[in-house]
């Protein structure tokens, strides 16, 4: 700044085509081969991992008592390490839904997609995993709805959500007196 609160003029040299061309300017050109790497970190790794090996893992704190999916190393309620992992099922209560009838292209769908948050059992309430769901009636989703993960052949799996194909309704029986699940 100068004494009466002015910003000081950089001055500079303009450049002009020619001077390029003459070679009177130094320049490199450089196409860089830049390839992205995610680190899944300690949690999503073990997460992923099982998932390739048809389980479905969490993390639990004992603090809260709660158990976490997609499991983490912290517990955003208590502000604290997780404590432990734990196998939950591959079951679970749908949370909430929507029925998508245009895809994430951007075409449109005669049956519609229907992408769902799943409360696992064996986790905290409030917690679960984005997925879809598959093999019922659109009309017939309903939040409270229970269902049960479908899973890739396990020569298929590559570690990834998508390893489950999608989440189908559970079937309930009555049988001898008592309700079974399949």
């Amino acid at each position: 700044m100068k004494g009466n609160g002015e910003p000081k003029t950089v001055r500079g040299t303009a450049l002009e085509l020619s001077d390029l061309e003459k070679g009177k300017v130094f320049s490199v050109r450089y196409v860089p081969k830049i390839r992205y790497a995610w680190d899944t970190g300690v949690a999503i790794g073990r997460y992923l991992e099982e998932l390739k090996n048809g389980r479905l893992i969490a993390r639990r704190c004992h603090r809260c008592q709660r158990t976490l999916i997609p499991p983490r190393m912290f517990c955003e309620r208590c502000f604290r390490p997780t404590d432990e992992w734990v196998y939950v099922e591959d079951t679970g209560t749908v949370n909430t839904f929507s029925l998508c009838y245009v895809s994430w292209d951007v075409r449109r769908l005669k049956q519609p997609e229907i992408p769902a948050v799943i409360e696992i059992d064996g986790a905290a309430p409030g917690t679960g995993i984005m997925h879809v769901l598959g093999r019922v009636n659109p009309k017939a989703v309903r939040v409270g709805m229970r269902v049960r993960a479908v899973w890739k052949p396990a020569r298929e799996r590559t570690g990834s959500v998508t390893d489950i194909l999608y989440f189908e309704p559970l079937k309930e029986q009555k049988s001898a007196g008592k309700r079974e699940r399949r």
